[in-house]
């Protein structure tokens, strides 16, 4: 009996001295897989965004979106082209390499005739009435190297998909009050290094909101996501971005991405 309850503690002690996640790749090593994944060049697609409030009430806007890069550098933009009130709005963001350059961000909104910057200070604030902000749109499906220190805590799954959980605290509290976001956990899919679903916590550390990415797949060799899904946990409104005629071998001419061609619109 002895012998059985000393083997028996044994055991219990060796698997809990084991090193958590010890097989795990580090937070950092899935933060670069994740943004050296394939985008392509340059992409064009509709973008169907669909806000939906607490009671109930939909709102629909059709966009026309770009994203191109020029070397390192990733510049995006996006045009509205419906409802009427709003057509003709558009954002551009230019994305840097360098973590010690503040990346550009601009708006333009019919109604004011003027092209206004974007300032790091607002890059957490919501994007045109969206559960995104506008970090988040320009990021999309990348991760920020400087903005974050992060870890991995573990497996899941997500959708019949394994996923390794990557969770990411801002650096310090100054980021944190831009960003938002007092933490954010992001369910990474190892085989093709995209994330399928991330969590926000506000900068008091209460549940914020949660993402899905949904319907992921290739689109001419390149790995894509045709529905985000966000839903708001304090405010209880929901966003659906639904993409389609994702085209990544047509090209896009550099002009577009420039603030006069805001002003000009398609």
């Amino acid at each position: 009996m002895r012998t059985q309850l000393s083997f028996l503690i044994f055991i219990v002690t060796f698997f809990c001295t084991l090193p958590v996640n010890a097989q795990l790749l580090p937070g950092d090593e899935i933060a670069r897989h994740i943004n050296a994944r394939d985008e392509g060049e340059a992409v064009s697609r509709i973008l169907v965004m669909e806000m939906t409030d607490s009671r109930g009430k939909q709102r629909i806007r059709k966009t026309k979106g770009y994203r191109k890069y020029f070397g390192d550098e990733k510049r995006t933009v996006i045009f509205y082209l419906a409802p009427k009130n709003i057509k003709g709005t558009a954002f551009l963001t230019y994305d840097y390499p360098q973590t010690d350059k503040d990346d550009d961000q601009w708006l333009y909104l019919p109604a004011m005739r003027k092209v206004r910057r974007i300032s790091a200070s607002d890059r957490g604030d919501y994007f045109l009435g969206t559960d995104f902000t506008y970090e988040d749109i320009k990021l999309e499906t990348r991760v920020s190297m400087a903005d974050y220190q992060r870890k991995t805590i573990g497996e899941s799954k997500v959708d019949g998909f394994h996923c390794l959980i990557l969770e990411s605290k801002p650096v310090n509290s100054d980021i944190a009050a831009e960003l938002g976001y007092s933490k954010v956990e992001q369910c990474v899919d190892d085989n093709i290094w995209m994330v399928r679903q991330s969590k926000m916590w506000d900068i008091q550390g209460n549940p914020l909101k949660t993402i899905n990415f949904k319907d992921i797949r290739q689109i001419q060799g390149i790995w894509t996501q045709h529905i985000i899904e966000a839903s708001n946990h304090k405010t209880g409104h929901h966003t659906r971005f639904v993409f389609s005629d994702v085209q990544y071998n047509q090209g896009v001419n550099d002009q577009v991405f420039t603030k006069n061609a805001l002003k000009r619109g398609l």
